[in-house]
């Protein structure tokens, strides 16, 4: 059953006696406020002795010689496994380890297990350690976020430093940052203090947030798609002036293009912005295809599979042609910005 860190504490603090605490995610921000979480709840009456052994493939000796030492102190000695992948494991040392988890009696267990796809959930091996730490303990995996949840990890992370954020606020954070947890928090962390830790305003975010260039790129397109050539190009040029690479450009515009082609060919078939996110294999939130399906919406799909074909093209002058990178981006935005026109 999915876990939010809300969730996760409380299940901490009712079972401090419990022998593991497993939090599975393939999202690594979550395994680091998991295992701090758990740190500071289980450490709270107590200092207890601490050991941590480092994935990706915990070495097992050291694992069983940790668990069979008493503390100095003769209390529970807390071992700590940080980013354990099982990929990197045989079934015969995942059995092991299970069996370690089971037997020890001087110490408690506090693993992360980092997938690196959703595929990786399914494994034989998960299973069974899902289900060992289980019953001893608490296993919670944490899922990919999506909108709501980034929005509410934003203006409940802004509260924690005494500040406030708004939904909208939220939403415009999203826009401009994407959905990368650390970038987020280290932006909120940048906006609290600089609202001194009051409200944190859409003016506050629109002229000393972050953006990164998958924003920037997508602000383009969607002047592209409102035909504001002039504002098209005039974010172009702020690009330029920021000192994005023009083939970083190019990717960032491809990425859009195909994600526009990819919402539009679903939602022929009947399908949403949700069936992309889980087939294609994105990573995050769904919120910018969830985005892109309302930019599409001005596109057939023979132009967006032009548009495609388009950037391809311009990739690769990029990487051979002696014209100006400047140049060749400035001839396909302006392209973009007649497609759908006079039968374009």
């Amino acid at each position: 059953m999915p876990y939010t860190m809300k969730k996760w504490k409380e299940a901490l603090k009712e079972n401090t006696q419990a022998q593991a605490f497993g939090a599975f995610s393939t999202e690594d921000f979550f395994l680091r406020e998991a295992a701090q979480t758990a740190m500071d709840v289980l450490c709270e009456r107590e200092e207890p002795e601490v050991t941590r052994i480092d994935g990706p493939s915990p070495d097992l000796d050291s694992l069983l010689a940790a668990a069979g030492t008493i503390s100095f102190f003769s209390g529970r000695r807390i071992v700590f496994i940080d980013k354990m992948e099982l990929s990197s494991m045989q079934d015969a040392q995942v059995k092991e380890l299970c069996d370690i988890l089971q037997s020890a009696e001087n110490a408690v267990f506090i693993i992360t297990v980092f997938f690196r796809d959703e595929k990786a959930k399914t494994t034989k091996k998960a299973k069974l350690l899902t289900e060992t730490i289980a019953q001893i303990g608490v296993a919670a995996e944490f899922t990919r976020p999506q909108a709501k949840d980034l929005r509410a990890f934003l203006t409940g992370r802004a509260k924690e430093y005494g500040a406030s954020l708004s939904s909208a606020a939220a939403d415009a954070m999203l826009e401009r940052c994407g959905n990368d947890l650390y970038l987020l928090e280290n932006e909120l962390a940048k906006l609290a203090a600089l609202s001194g830790y009051q409200e944190i305003t859409d003016e506050m975010i629109r002229t000393m947030g972050t953006r990164n260039i998958e924003a920037d790129v997508f602000e383009m397109i969607r002047f592209v798609t409102a035909k504001n050539s002039a504002k098209a190009f005039e974010k172009l040029q702020e690009l330029f002036y920021l000192q994005n690479e023009p083939i970083a450009i190019a990717a960032a515009l491809s990425s859009s293009f195909i994600d526009l082609y990819r919402v539009k060919s679903a939602a022929a078939e009947g399908y949403g912005h949700q069936k992309v996110f889980q087939d294609m294999g994105y990573k995050g939130s769904d919120y910018r295809l969830k985005r892109s399906s309302q930019t599409a919406a001005a596109y057939n799909l023979p132009q967006l599979e032009q548009a495609v074909l388009w950037l391809e093209e311009l990739d690769l002058k990029l990487k051979s042609s002696p014209v100006s990178q400047t140049v060749l981006l400035e001839a396909a935005l302006g392209r973009l910005c007649m497609l759908g026109r006079s039968g374009v």
